[in-house]
């Protein structure tokens, strides 16, 4: 009878040595995906003057809840990170330069709405300059 009693309570040991090696790597799994959350840097830790800062308000307003600033990563719409460091725009292959990427948002493109009623040829710069920034 007492060898049984062991048996069950190694059982037991062994049942709950299983679960928390499964919850720590459950734990770690979680942990290693939301590196890639980073605490938002200020306008000043960015380096931004005002004019970007000011088209960084306008992104926050209109652009983030589609499009990612500063990660690879897509949403809803391509991710806007280094979209000036390249010399075609990704999905259109138009040229990356203000004109082009200042029609877009005047004008919108696909699922991406029209600014030009919601945004003045200023606020399209500010955004422009922000932009470069990513």
């Amino acid at each position: 009878m007492e060898l049984t009693n062991r048996q069950t309570s190694c059982k037991r040991n062994n049942l709950f040595c299983r679960c928390l090696a499964t919850i720590g790597l459950s734990v770690v799994v979680l942990l290693s995906c939301a590196c890639d959350v980073q605490r938002r840097k200020s306008d000043a830790e960015l380096g931004l003057n005002p004019q970007q800062a000011a088209g960084r308000k306008l992104y926050d307003q209109h652009c983030d809840r589609c499009h990612e600033p500063y990660s690879s990563h897509d949403k809803k719409g391509r991710s806007l990170q280094g979209v000036f460091k390249k010399q075609f725009l990704s999905q259109s292959g138009m040229p990356a330069n203000d004109e082009r990427v200042g029609e877009m948002i005047l004008s919108g493109r696909n699922m991406m709405p029209a600014f030009g009623q919601v945004m003045s040829q200023q606020q399209v710069q500010d955004l422009l300059a922000y932009l470069h920034t990513l």
